[in-house]
């Protein structure tokens, strides 16, 4: 996938999330709630059992208030003003299940919304919102054994830095000190870093829910920042100024180093995966290309897709798993996935439905994924 598809795809995440298809108001259902990621004691903003989102916003001052989701907060909307000095207002239609970035624009400046938690994302801490979903057990917090998620600093010497990335070793990691554990390199999305999976994917969750219940072999996560050569908003070319070759070079010669030296992992290609939703996908799609010995399993979560042509190599690659949210471009993960298959490959498609280019289609992803990796 090159850095225009990336962009294409990036362009199509700034509306997703919300359905503004004509809709009759008057049948809304008042059963409205808080979102789950709320301040402590905040009531707004709130949430009803169809995915429509509620605001109440304090700004006695101000003339306009309007709420933008998103990735890059595009469209919105606007509320309306009362005597009190409050600005309310609800969704146009309902929003996709789970998690969502928002802000408020108030009279032209940008700010995040009191009521509610900051998520980094959009190169910028953004407001989130949580939409319950259908599925949503397979991400919640259950009375199972849990895993830790750490931080971890390590010295990059090809950017003179010191660098930080977060690791989560399953349930027993600390007691079973004779394991060795295959390991998947997990990336975030554009404007994202190193937190995204854990805060807003939940995978974490996912993996300690999915490990109760038996259905995956207990493996290490390691979730580093990708945005090595340090693109801020502003600056010529935007994503397509981004240069995988310093993150492949503390990706490969710095990181997986230290943790094949600090943690106790299985520390060969065939214990070893990458995977990425969006431009994570794009870095994977890439760096797995660019060095066919480090992983042998392949995620791409609405990161584009591999073809037969491009992988040289094809006994050293265990699996390839593609995915994308219904309202992306499922048809084209599909027929890549079948194309790899008709040319020998172990390739696995998945559509999350229903979803578009947002976390609960890489959530999802990530539960098809798991208990793909380490089979063999």
């Amino acid at each position: 996938m090159n850095l225009k598809t990336l962009a294409v795809l990036f362009s199509a995440a700034l509306t997703s999330g919300v359905a503004f298809a004509q809709t009759n108001q008057a049948a809304v259902v008042e059963d409205f709630k808080p979102s789950v990621l709320n301040q402590p004691g905040q009531e707004f903003p709130q949430v009803n059992s169809q995915g429509y989102a509620k605001f109440r916003i304090k700004a006695p001052q101000a003339d306009s208030v309007r709420v933008s989701l998103g990735l890059g907060g595009k469209g919105g909307t606007r509320l309306t003003k009362s005597a009190d000095g409050f600005f309310t207002g609800t969704t146009a239609g309902p929003m996709d299940e789970g998690f969502h970035y928002y802000r408020l624009t108030v009279d032209g400046g940008t700010f995040n919304d009191p009521g509610t938690l900051n998520y980094y994302g959009s190169t910028r801490w953004e407001s989130g919102i949580e939409i319950p979903a259908h599925d949503q057990d397979f991400y919640a917090l259950k009375n199972v054994p849990h895993g830790h998620v750490q931080q971890v600093l390590f010295r990059s010497k090809s950017t003179n830095t010191s660098r930080r990335a977060l690791v989560y070793t399953p349930p027993g990691y600390e007691k079973n000190t004779k394991t060795k554990y295959p390991v998947l390199y997990l990336q975030h999305g554009w404007g994202e870093d190193e937190n995204a999976w854990s805060n807003q994917g939940r995978a974490n969750l996912i993996m300690d829910n999915m490990i109760a219940e038996g259905k995956i072999k207990p493996f290490i996560i390691v979730m580093a920042y990708g945005m090595t050569n340090n693109i801020r908003p502003g600056t010529p070319g935007g994503l397509r100024s981004f240069d995988i070759k310093p993150f492949q070079t503390v990706l490969l010669d710095e990181l997986i180093p230290y943790i094949d030296t600090n943690f106790r992992t299985i520390a060969n290609r065939n214990s070893r995966a990458m995977a990425g939703l969006s431009m994570g996908g794009f870095e994977t799609h890439t760096i797995t290309l660019n060095k066919p010995d480090v992983f042998a399993y392949y995620g791409l979560m609405s990161g584009g897709v591999y073809t037969p042509e491009e992988i040289i190599d094809k006994t050293k690659v265990k699996l390839i798993f593609l995915s994308a949210g219904s309202k992306e471009n499922p048809d084209r993960v599909r027929k890549a996935a079948a194309d790899l298959k008709a040319a020998g490959f172990n390739a696995v498609s998945y559509v999350s439905e229903g979803t578009a280019h947002e976390f609960q289609t890489w959530r999802r992803s990530l539960k098809e994924l798991a208990p793909l990796l380490f089979k063999n």
